[in-house]
């Protein structure tokens, strides 16, 4: 059911000027009975002024005057030709100014760490234009040598529900197509609070890294059977055998 505009003003309104219950207004409104009573009883939506309904093509004054005579009766929004298709209109997700200047940072990580999605997943999530995210992709962005990878959740352009649910669709869709996933792929698709909960993989200092195959060889039965040189043997020389 379509609401009206400034809903909660809307019902300030209905509050001071009608006999309407408090489940009609609610209803009307899309709210909750108890929010209506509080606005009734001054608890809830202090200092708003009332919107009205009537001056503004929303409803009628048969409408109310209606539903004031029949309890059981509930209010229709008054139609506006204006507004047809108004909520099958479909953009990208509105970007704050003050992180817009993040969001490529965000598409690099998006693109290095789930190639996965598609162009159109990617849009949906931070809010971009498909030519960007193939510049990023294919390293030819204008700024591409100074931009970092950022996870976009970390920087409040999309939820972590909403990134999951993505990388869920894209590989079901991947999997439906028959391609396989590597390992790195599958960890990936855990939950943050699933990720978290794993054993963090032991990893080998950097400073011995290349070296994992290498070990020290241990001394064989002679060699530990052999006894070891006298200090005074060496600096004891042999007698000379040359005769005057």
């Amino acid at each position: 059911m379509a609401k009206p505009i400034m809903a909660k003003a809307t019902a300030v309104w209905l509050v001071d000027n009608t006999t309407l219950s408090f489940v009609q207004i609610a209803a009307f409104c899309g709210l909750h009975e108890l929010e209506v009573q509080g606005i009734a009883d001054g608890d809830v939506a202090a200092g708003v002024k009332g919107f009205d309904p009537i001056a503004n093509n929303q409803l009628t004054q048969a409408e109310i005057t209606k539903a004031e005579n029949d309890p059981m009766s509930r209010l229709a929004l008054k139609f506006n030709p204006a507004a047809t298709g108004e909520e099958k209109r479909r953009g990208p997700r509105y970007t704050p100014l003050s992180k817009r200047q993040d969001r490529p940072n965000s598409i690099l990580w998006l693109v290095k760490f789930h190639p996965e999605l598609a162009d159109a997943q990617i849009t949906k999530l931070v809010g971009t234009t498909k030519p960007t995210i193939q510049a990023i992709r294919e390293r030819t962005h204008w700024n591409i040598n100074n931009m970092q990878p950022i996870d976009p959740v970390a920087l409040g352009l999309c939820k972590q529900s909403e990134l999951d649910a993505a990388v869920q669709k894209a590989a079901a869709k991947r999997a439906a197509e028959g391609n396989a996933m590597s390992d790195d792929e599958r960890r990936k698709l855990l939950s943050t609070e699933q990720s978290l909960e794993m054993d963090a993989e032991p990893r080998i200092p950097t400073a011995i890294s290349g070296l994992e195959a290498f070990t020290l060889g241990e001394n064989t039965e002679e060699e530990k059977d052999e006894p070891l040189p006298d200090a005074d043997s060496f600096f004891n020389l042999p007698d000379s055998d040359d005769k005057d």
